[in-house]
This record gives structure tokens, C-alpha cells and sequence, in this order.
């Protein structure tokens, strides 16, 4: 007996859900988090998540808007360069809390150091970002052979 393997198109076959995630993206983006740290978080998210898509929309996005080649190509070893701001530190350190739970993540240590940079609005947004990125990534992987 053979089994359908094929990738169940999403968009099509959840038109409304898509439509509604859509409209939710376009309602985070206009929060009005800095654009190139928008870039960063969902390009830094999509690698850990492995949506080879995602890093692929992403780097392409970044480098539009002017990110350099220099700090995209550091990003995953964002930790160990003096590339990135403190601000933007920290908001990879959220993005990686939020993407990888652990038992033992300290989250109020990690929104500390977000305060240190960025307003509650700033942090929710970044939330939010960082959120959705997620699913749109389990979406995307799921197309995945």
C-alpha cells in the first residue's frame, strides 16, 4: 500500500488561517520595530528553526534594506563578535529563548536586559516578531519532503 507523502498546500487548503496570518504579519510589522533588527530576529530564528526557505527570504530581505554581508554572515555566532549592539544582543538572546524553550531559561534576566534598550511596546513587538516568525517557519517546514 503506498502513502501520500506530498506536501499539503497550506495557503490553499487553509485560505482563511493564511489570510488571517497574513494580516496579523503586516499588523506586527507595522508596530514599528527597527526594520534591520526585524531582519536579524527572523533571520537568526529560521536558522535555529533549519526553514532553509525562511533563511533564504530573509538574507534577501536584510540585504535590501541594507544590512551588510559582513554582520550576515556573523549572525550565528552573534555571541562572539563585536558586530551586533548591545541592543541587538539582547534581542537575539530573546529571539533564541523564545525559539529554543528550556527548563531552565532565566526570561526575567533576559527582559532586563531588553529594558536596558528598548520600551514595553518595543519589547512586545519584538515578541510578537519573534512569534511568528516561529510559525511561519513550522509552516514552511512542514512542506519539508
Amino acid at each position: 500500500m503506498q502513502h501520500d507523502t506530498s506536501p499539503v498546500n497550506f495557503a490553499k487548503h487553509s485560505a482563511p488561517i493564511y489570510q488571517a496570518l497574513l494580516k496579523t504579519q503586516e499588523t506586527i510589522i507595522a508596530a514599528g520595530l527597527n526594520p534591520l533588527l526585524h531582519h536579524l530576529v527572523v533571520l537568526r530564528a529560521s536558522q535555529i528553526n533549519a526553514c532553509a526557505f525562511c533563511v533564504k527570504m530573509h538574507l534577501s530581505e536584510a540585504r535590501r534594506d541594507g544590512e551588510t554581508e559582513a554582520r550576515l554572515d556573523r549572525l550565528i555566532v552573534w555571541r562572539h563578535v563585536d558586530d551586533f549592539t548591545p541592543a541587538e544582543k539582547a534581542a537575539l538572546a530573546w529571539t533564541e529563548a523564545l525559539t529554543t524553550l528550556k527548563e531552565d531559561t532565566v526570561f526575567g534576566i533576559l527582559r532586563a536586559r531588553l529594558r536596558e534598550h528598548f520600551n514595553e511596546a518595543q519589547i512586545s513587538a519584538l515578541t510578537a516578531t519573534i512569534a511568528m516568525i516561529n510559525l511561519w517557519n513550522r509552516v514552511q517546514i512542514s512542506q519539508h519532503a
